[in-house]
């Protein structure tokens, strides 16, 4: 599937010992011709980065960045998509939340050449969902309405952790937001080099605040802000740093 692309995966990871380790074994499993995955460690607490590193002695393709503090996840994968060398970019998230399984599936449009960027939604027919907060569903229901609006697209899951693209989209990208807030800011700046966006089903295996969940109220607030910002408040030259140049797709 891959022969003429060089995938890089980015694993943002922050105090996650005891996914890590599954998290590479199911990318490598799952994605034996993976070029390279960059796992980002942003300052964890506990055993992440040790992990990953006894891991990357063994397998020279996975290369480990560290940040000396904590920034959030969108500077771990501003930090990543600096680093990478592939053709297509997907973001893991290290808590198996989504499963690397997937990954073939996410990137399929790409592969094909049908799209420049894939999401994988959470809301459409999937394997499987854990049944979790309702809060958290009409949530992000209504910034992916609050989003289509003002991208005229019609997402179903905004808020999704799993995309790929081609990695000259993400690494042109002028990333401003901090800590989840990159979910919104780049779908609103995809829109605006009219890239080609679709979306997969994806399963989904949530946790629970007290299993991990990081994601706050604080955040869905700040997503309202990032919707109007990156739609309303920011052009195409203020996006990115070179747009990139999608028909030689």
């Amino acid at each position: 599937m891959l022969a003429n692309f060089r995938l890089t995966i980015i694993v943002p990871a922050f105090n996650e010992e005891t996914t890590i380790q599954s998290v590479l074994d199911r990318v490598f499993e799952c994605l034996p011709e993976v070029y390279e995955v960059i796992v980002v460690d942003d300052a964890s607490r506990d055993e992440t980065a040790a992990k990953v590193k006894a891991f990357a002695t063994s397998q020279p393709r996975v290369r480990f960045l560290q940040h000396s503090a904590n920034q959030g996840k969108t500077a771990a994968l501003r930090t990543g998509f600096g680093a990478a060398n592939g053709d297509i970019i997907v973001v893991q998230d290290a808590d198996l939340e989504y499963d690397p399984q997937e990954i073939s599936d996410l990137i399929a449009p790409i592969v094909s050449g049908k799209a420049d960027v894939c999401l994988g939604s959470r809301f459409m027919v999937r394997r499987a969902g854990r049944v979790l907060y309702y809060r958290h569903f009409i949530a992000n229901k209504f910034l992916t309405f609050l989003s289509n609006l003002l991208t005229d697209l019609n997402l179903t899951d905004v808020e999704t952790g799993y995309k790929a693209a081609r990695s000259e989209i993400m690494r042109s990208m002028i990333i401003e937001s901090t800590r989840f807030g990159f979910e919104i800011e780049f779908v609103a700046k995809c829109r605006k080099i009219n890239a080609r966006i679709y979306e997969v089903p994806i399963s989904y295996y949530g946790r629970t605040y007290e299993e991990g969940k990081k994601i706050g109220l604080k955040d869905g607030l700040d997503a309202l802000w990032y919707i109007l910002k990156f739609n309303l408040l920011r052009t195409k030259s203020d996006s990115f740093r070179t747009p990139p140049d999608l028909k030689s797709a």
